[in-house]
């Protein structure tokens, strides 16, 4: 039995496996708990292994590799296809094996345990930001039903909060003061983490070299950085910039028939996070690169004229993209550079 291709259909007790060989004959099928992949892996020759990237991937992915296996990891969306018939773990582990061995596939590069630990501090400070969203639209509501309306903005609400609740005794009720002021004092708490993690994230920008390219470009803090460094890495995996860009789901979605193309909206493909960081950033950079005297301003200012400020952020993001893509590639630091004066 020669296996060129192992698919593994990874669940979070058991998994199937699905062996092929080098005609595409399947040869073996299997049902293991997760030691036994392992313990499988350690005794047959040296094979591409296939996985979807799903959770618990990059390191099962890791450990097989050490084994000396080729580990190949892919979106699931692009798994689906192979799919044959109805559904079971069984097919999914023989279709994720054929789809590893399609020469046009997009496979994703294994992540470091760093970049796995970086990835998680990003999601819980962003379900911290969430959480504290949602708090302050309860405490909004709550003061409106007693006629307060106070300002837009998490700091002026902050700043009209503190006189409000040592101010008149009487604009609210006992009960909902003392609910107003634990609410206050969740939301400063929630605060405190938030910082803690901004203070962690932009310790890590000064000393991780990548995060340290990446900040050298307008629009990109250590936030930004190191979310990026965590998820593209190097960016090898992308031929060109305009593939990050489409990759992050910034590019003009598609609906071509009969050879009529048709543009919509951006695709909003990919990874929402980074999308949403990017474009927030792209939002914060926008005033000053638009007012320099450089081949990007010149480009931002004609699209100002004539388009949306919504559509000019959007746009710079997807040129902060490829910028991206080109920094990681290179090595190099981004640098604006003056237009030429006839």
């Amino acid at each position: 039995m020669q296996i060129a291709v192992l698919g593994i259909d990874l669940g979070k007790n058991s998994c199937s496996v699905v062996g092929l060989d080098t005609t595409g004959r399947v040869v073996l099928k299997r049902r293991l708990h997760r030691d036994g992949v392992l313990k499988l892996a350690a005794s047959i020759p040296s094979c591409v292994m296939a996985l979807e990237a799903c959770c618990g991937a990059h390191h099962l992915g890791r450990i097989l590799r050490d084994h000396g296996h080729e580990v190949r990891l892919m979106s699931p969306e692009y798994v689906r296809p192979y799919v044959k018939a109805q559904k079971n773990d069984d097919r999914d582990a023989e279709a994720i094996a054929e789809a590893a061995t399609r020469p046009t596939m997009r496979f994703v590069t294994l992540k470091s345990e760093t970049q796995l630990d970086m990835q998680s501090l990003h999601r819980a400070r962003d379900r911290l930001v969430g959480e504290r969203t949602a708090l302050i639209n309860q405490l909004r509501a709550i003061l409106l039903e007693r006629g307060i309306i106070l300002p837009q903005g998490r700091r002026k609400l902050e700043l009209h909060l503190t006189p409000l609740l040592a101010g008149d005794p009487m604009a609210i009720s006992p009960r909902t003061r003392l609910l107003v002021n634990d609410l206050h004092l969740e939301w400063t708490e929630l605060d405190r983490r938030i910082e803690a993690f901004d203070a962690e994230f932009a310790a890590q920008a000064r000393t991780d070299e990548t995060a340290r390219l990446l900040t050298t470009i307008p629009g990109i803090g250590p936030l930004n950085a190191t979310a990026l460094a965590a998820s593209i890495g190097n960016a090898q995996t992308f031929q060109r910039g305009r593939d990050l860009a489409a990759w992050l789901g910034l590019v003009p979605k598609q609906m071509t028939t009969g050879g009529k193309p048709k543009l919509l909206g951006i695709s909003k493909r990919g990874n929402r996070y980074l999308r949403k960081m990017l474009i927030h950033g792209a939002r914060a950079a926008l005033p000053s690169l638009s007012k320099g005297e450089t081949p990007m301003g010149g480009w931002l200012r004609d699209l100002l004229a004539r388009a949306h400020v919504n559509t000019v952020v959007v746009a710079l993001a997807a040129k902060l993209a490829r910028i991206i893509c080109a920094v990681l590639r290179t090595g190099r630091k981004f640098e604006l550079t003056s237009a030429a004066v006839s």
